[in-house]
Parts: structure tokens; C-alpha cells; sequence
């Protein structure tokens, strides 16, 4: 329970920090200045888009907070035998990384216009995206291939569960990214596009940030992490 509460303690604190860069809090109607001032600077606060998504990813992380309690709870039982990580997960890592940092370039191209970039970057994104796919569905073959099935033990179920759960919310962001992509070399106002880069970007960080926890997770370091709480919260 302490260690559920650890991680959504982290997630409102990350959640936190970025609504306040996005200026959330702030009151539009103590800002100084003229209206003619105001209306040439922008409105402050964020697209509603924006907060739908950031509800949305909170929603996500407590699932994945909930899926991580159940696991340290089932890994200290007597049955339970770790598969081995295979080696491919370490290159998806590195994949979902360079889609992130593609996802990223993406948003600083279309804030300066710079739409050839922007496609470049956006087309990155989404392919990488597809080979951190394929890579998650060898680490599947292989495991399956050496014997360690679905139903063979619980950490196994724990595994593909994570995996796959994970790799669902990859598949509906694709499907966002494509609908993006289209934008991006469709003619027509620029606004549109940039909201969607953002959107697309704030979702593959926190992907990101979601697998890296996943990882740590299936490589073992879970007992360490459940210590280092314990001492924190003693």
C-alpha cells in the first residue's frame, strides 16, 4: 500500500508541475494592461484539449499505479519465479526514447513553422513507435519460445499483462499521430497542427515515462524500490 502511494504521490507532483508551467492557476482578470495588450499577448491558461489529455494521462497513470501495488504484493509470495528480461526490451528502450526525442523536435519545428521539419519528425515518431511494437512482439515469441507461457506462473501473466496494457495505449496514440501526420501535410491553418504536435508529444513522454517504470518493474529492481520506500516512509 505504501509503495501504490509513493507512485501516485510522484504523479501529482509531476502533474502539478506541468499545469503550473501551463498556467492553470493563473486569473486572467488581474493581468495588467490593456485589452488591445492582453488579446495581442494571448489569453493565458491552456486549450481544453490540453486538460481533457492531462485528466486523461492521470486516469492512465493510477491504473498503471494499481497494476504496480498488485505486483509487489504477488512477487512476495513463495510461487512466484521472475521470467528473464530478454535482450530485446533494452533496444525498445532506446526505440521509445528516440520517438519521444522525434515527438519532441516535432513540437519546437511547428512553433517556428518549419513544416518540412515538422513532418520529418512527426514520420520518425510514428515508425519508431511501430519497431518499439514489433520489438515488444519478439520479446513475446521469445519468452513463449522458452517455455515461459501465459499461464506457466504468475510473474509471467504480470509480464505479458504489462506489456500488452502498455502497448495498447501505444496503438491508440498511433492512431492520434497518423490523424496528426494527415494534418501536417494537408493545407490549412497552422493553429490545428500545433495543438495535435503538442497533444502527441505530451502522450509519448509520458508513455515513456509509464515503460521506464514498466522496466524497472520486469528487470527485477522492484524488491530494491519496495526497500528504499519502506526506509522512506519509516
Amino acid at each position: 500500500m505504501s509503495v501504490i502511494l509513493v507512485f501516485l504521490l510522484v504523479i501529482a507532483g509531476v502533474a502539478a508541475w506541468w499545469l503550473s508551467n501551463q498556467r492553470i492557476m493563473s486569473k486572467p482578470w488581474l493581468e495588467q494592461g490593456t485589452l488591445d495588450a492582453l488579446d495581442a499577448a494571448g489569453a493565458p491558461g491552456m486549450p481544453t484539449a490540453k486538460i481533457g489529455l492531462g485528466v486523461f494521462l492521470a486516469v492512465v497513470g493510477c491504473l498503471f499505479a494499481l497494476f504496480a501495488s498488485a505486483y509487489f504484493m504477488r512477487m512476495e509470495l513463495s510461487d512466484w519465479q521472475s521470467p528473464p528480461v530478454p535482450r530485446v526490451l533494452w533496444v525498445n528502450t532506446g526505440i521509445l526514447v528516440l520517438s519521444s526525442v522525434a515527438l519532441h523536435v516535432a513540437v519546437l519545428a511547428v512553433r517556428k513553422d518549419q513544416i518540412e521539419t515538422t513532418r520529418l519528425a512527426l514520420a520518425t515518431g510514428g515508425l519508431t513507435a511501430l519497431a518499439f511494437l514489433a520489438g515488444q512482439l519478439i520479446a513475446w515469441r521469445e519468452l513463449s519460445a522458452e517455455g515461459y507461457g501465459l499461464d506457466t506462473n504468475p510473474a509471467n501473466s504480470f509480464f505479458y499483462l504489462l506489456t500488452a496494457v502498455h502497448g495498447l495505449h501505444i496503438v491508440g496514440g498511433l492512431v492520434a499521430l497518423g490523424r496528426t501526420t494527415v494534418r501536417a501535410w494537408a493545407v490549412g491553418p497552422r493553429d490545428r497542427l500545433r495543438l495535435s504536435v503538442e497533444l502527441c508529444a505530451m502522450y509519448w513522454h509520458f508513455l515513456l515515462f509509464v515503460w521506464l517504470a514498466v522496466l524497472v518493474l520486469l528487470a527485477g529492481w522492484a524488491g530494491d524500490f519496495i526497500t528504499i520506500c519502506r526506509q522512506l516512509l519509516t
